[in-house]
């Protein structure tokens, strides 16, 4: 996904400039260490529920202030720096857009998003 590109795209819908104060990107990356205990990690697998994610962006862009919602996952095997995860959330106001970018970043990852690690001596995270 292209941000700029995709950003230029939701200012070009009818009715942005109306509705629109703030967006918030969220741009999730392969890391080359483990969250669990810092270890080297020379890829991931990653596999989205496209359809979770899915109902979890109509779910977050019904909410009050929030204009639109974009989310892009990639999936496969990845190394560190690739980009995984896209968010985009477009609203009203600060309190509205940063509360509805949290809520998706959160529940995308807790709902929607799998992930296996491989570390560097080979050993993929059981």
């Amino acid at each position: 996904m292209d941000i700029s590109k995709a950003i230029a795209q939701l200012k070009r819908e009818p009715g942005f400039s109306d509705n629109v104060g703030m967006i918030l990107v969220h741009n999730g990356v392969v890391r080359a260490w483990s969250r669990k205990d810092r270890a080297e990690v020379t890829a991931i697998e990653v596999t989205p529920d496209l359809e979770r994610i899915e109902a979890i962006r109509r779910e977050i862009e019904a909410r009050e202030g929030i204009f639109r919602a974009v989310a892009h996952a990639n999936s496969g095997l990845m190394q560190p720096g690739d980009d995984v995860l896209f968010l985009i959330v477009a609203g009203d106001i600060r309190e509205n857009v940063k509360a509805a970018l949290a809520d998706f970043l959160d529940r995308v990852k807790a709902e929607a998003v799998t992930k296996r690690e491989v570390f560097a001596a080979g050993m993929p995270d059981a």
